[in-house]
Protein backbone atom coordinates (compact mmCIF):
# COMPACT_ATOMS: atom_id res chain seq x y z
CA UNK A 1 0.00 0.00 0.00
CA UNK A 2 1.12 3.62 -0.91
CA UNK A 3 1.98 5.78 2.20
CA UNK A 4 -0.36 8.56 0.14
CA UNK A 5 -3.91 8.49 0.97
CA UNK A 6 -6.38 10.71 -0.89
CA UNK A 7 -9.69 11.26 0.79
CA UNK A 8 -12.77 12.46 -1.27
CA UNK A 9 -16.26 13.08 1.31
CA UNK A 10 -19.21 11.99 -0.65
CA UNK A 11 -22.49 13.72 0.19
CA UNK A 12 -24.98 11.09 -0.57
CA UNK A 13 -25.72 8.11 -2.31
CA UNK A 14 -25.74 10.17 -5.88
CA UNK A 15 -22.18 11.19 -4.75
CA UNK A 16 -20.51 7.81 -4.65
CA UNK A 17 -22.20 6.92 -8.04
CA UNK A 18 -20.53 9.96 -9.45
CA UNK A 19 -17.49 8.97 -7.74
CA UNK A 20 -17.65 5.75 -9.89
CA UNK A 21 -18.72 6.72 -13.04
CA UNK A 22 -15.41 9.40 -13.16
CA UNK A 23 -13.49 6.39 -12.02
CA UNK A 24 -14.50 4.23 -15.25
CA UNK A 25 -13.32 6.95 -17.56
CA UNK A 26 -9.89 6.19 -16.41
CA UNK A 27 -10.36 2.62 -16.08
CA UNK A 28 -8.51 0.33 -18.61
CA UNK A 29 -8.39 -3.30 -19.25
CA UNK A 30 -5.75 -5.21 -16.71
CA UNK A 31 -6.77 -2.61 -13.49
CA UNK A 32 -7.77 -3.86 -10.47
CA UNK A 33 -9.83 -1.85 -8.02
CA UNK A 34 -10.18 -2.94 -4.60
CA UNK A 35 -13.18 -1.77 -2.85
CA UNK A 36 -13.05 -2.03 1.25
CA UNK A 37 -15.44 -1.37 4.12
CA UNK A 38 -17.89 -1.81 6.40
CA UNK A 39 -21.43 -3.02 5.46
CA UNK A 40 -23.23 -0.52 3.82
CA UNK A 41 -20.19 1.82 3.43
CA UNK A 42 -20.94 2.22 -0.37
CA UNK A 43 -18.70 -0.28 -2.37
CA UNK A 44 -21.90 -1.54 -4.17
CA UNK A 45 -23.10 2.05 -4.90
CA UNK A 46 -19.58 2.76 -6.20
CA UNK A 47 -18.80 -0.14 -8.44
CA UNK A 48 -22.66 0.58 -10.13
CA UNK A 49 -21.68 4.10 -10.77
CA UNK A 50 -18.67 2.22 -12.74
CA UNK A 51 -20.96 -0.40 -14.27
CA UNK A 52 -23.60 2.26 -15.41
CA UNK A 53 -21.08 4.75 -17.21
CA UNK A 54 -19.05 2.16 -18.60
CA UNK A 55 -21.84 -0.60 -19.55
CA UNK A 56 -25.16 1.13 -19.61
CA UNK A 57 -26.43 -1.25 -16.77
CA UNK A 58 -28.77 0.86 -15.13
CA UNK A 59 -30.10 -1.19 -12.15
CA UNK A 60 -26.54 -3.75 -11.53
CA UNK A 61 -26.91 -5.96 -9.33
CA UNK A 62 -25.02 -7.24 -6.06
CA UNK A 63 -22.67 -9.88 -6.80
CA UNK A 64 -23.19 -10.72 -2.49
CA UNK A 65 -24.69 -13.75 -3.88
CA UNK A 66 -23.13 -14.88 -6.76
CA UNK A 67 -19.95 -13.48 -6.03
CA UNK A 68 -19.50 -12.44 -9.48
CA UNK A 69 -21.11 -10.44 -12.24
CA UNK A 70 -19.79 -9.54 -15.61
CA UNK A 71 -20.37 -6.82 -17.86
CA UNK A 72 -19.33 -5.70 -21.77
CA UNK A 73 -17.84 -2.68 -22.70
CA UNK A 74 -16.55 -1.18 -25.71
CA UNK A 75 -13.20 -1.73 -24.54
CA UNK A 76 -12.75 -4.53 -22.11
CA UNK A 77 -15.47 -6.96 -20.26
CA UNK A 78 -15.64 -5.25 -16.46
CA UNK A 79 -15.72 -7.73 -13.71
CA UNK A 80 -17.32 -6.73 -10.40
CA UNK A 81 -16.43 -9.78 -7.62
CA UNK A 82 -17.97 -9.71 -3.93
CA UNK A 83 -16.00 -11.96 -1.84
CA UNK A 84 -17.75 -11.01 1.52
CA UNK A 85 -19.37 -15.34 1.28
CA UNK A 86 -16.45 -16.65 0.34
CA UNK A 87 -15.19 -19.63 2.31
CA UNK A 88 -12.09 -20.06 1.86
CA UNK A 89 -9.65 -17.27 0.06
CA UNK A 90 -8.39 -19.93 -2.28
CA UNK A 91 -12.46 -20.37 -3.49
CA UNK A 92 -11.53 -17.19 -5.39
CA UNK A 93 -9.59 -18.60 -8.51
CA UNK A 94 -12.82 -21.15 -8.91
CA UNK A 95 -14.83 -17.98 -9.66
CA UNK A 96 -13.19 -17.05 -12.68
CA UNK A 97 -10.68 -14.10 -11.39
CA UNK A 98 -7.58 -15.56 -13.14
CA UNK A 99 -9.76 -14.92 -16.58
CA UNK A 100 -10.99 -11.60 -15.33
CA UNK A 101 -6.83 -10.63 -14.45
CA UNK A 102 -6.00 -11.63 -17.79
CA UNK A 103 -8.77 -9.57 -20.14
CA UNK A 104 -10.46 -7.48 -18.02
CA UNK A 105 -11.02 -4.63 -15.48
CA UNK A 106 -11.82 -5.75 -11.92
CA UNK A 107 -13.85 -4.59 -9.15
CA UNK A 108 -13.40 -6.03 -5.61
CA UNK A 109 -15.50 -6.11 -2.73
CA UNK A 110 -14.18 -7.40 0.30
CA UNK A 111 -10.87 -7.52 -0.89
CA UNK A 112 -9.80 -8.29 2.37
CA UNK A 113 -10.98 -11.73 2.26
CA UNK A 114 -8.49 -13.23 -0.22
CA UNK A 115 -5.16 -11.49 1.38
CA UNK A 116 -2.35 -13.76 0.76
CA UNK A 117 -3.92 -15.26 -2.01
CA UNK A 118 -3.49 -11.83 -4.31
CA UNK A 119 -0.89 -9.13 -4.26
CA UNK A 120 -1.62 -5.43 -3.20
CA UNK A 121 -1.29 -4.26 -6.80
CA UNK A 122 -4.21 -1.78 -8.46
CA UNK A 123 -6.32 1.49 -6.84
CA UNK A 124 -7.13 0.53 -2.94
CA UNK A 125 -10.51 2.71 -1.79
CA UNK A 126 -11.56 2.49 1.22
CA UNK A 127 -15.08 3.52 1.71
CA UNK A 128 -16.44 4.43 5.40
CA UNK A 129 -19.68 6.19 6.90
CA UNK A 130 -18.88 9.47 7.62
CA UNK A 131 -21.94 11.61 9.39
CA UNK A 132 -25.30 11.32 6.60
CA UNK A 133 -22.55 11.10 4.06
CA UNK A 134 -19.82 8.77 2.78
CA UNK A 135 -16.00 9.32 2.91
CA UNK A 136 -13.56 7.76 -0.02
CA UNK A 137 -9.84 6.95 1.06
CA UNK A 138 -7.97 6.35 -2.15
CA UNK A 139 -4.41 5.22 -1.82
CA UNK A 140 -3.18 5.08 -5.37
CA UNK A 141 0.24 4.49 -6.72
CA UNK A 142 2.13 6.93 -9.18
CA UNK A 143 0.32 5.34 -12.28
CA UNK A 144 -2.84 5.71 -10.56
CA UNK A 145 -2.64 9.03 -9.02
CA UNK A 146 -1.65 10.53 -12.79
CA UNK A 147 -4.71 8.65 -13.81
CA UNK A 148 -6.72 10.08 -11.05
CA UNK A 149 -5.45 13.66 -11.42
CA UNK A 150 -5.88 13.99 -15.16
CA UNK A 151 -9.50 12.64 -14.58
CA UNK A 152 -9.96 15.62 -11.87
CA UNK A 153 -11.03 13.27 -9.44
CA UNK A 154 -8.39 14.13 -7.47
Amino acid sequence: MTAEIISIDLADEQATMALGARLAGVLRGGDVVRLSGDLGAGKSMLARGAIRALAGVSDAPSPTFTFVETYETSAFPLWHFDFYRLETPADVWELGLEEALENGAVLMEWPERVEGVLGEEGLLIRLEIAGGGRRALLYPDPSWKRRLSTAGII
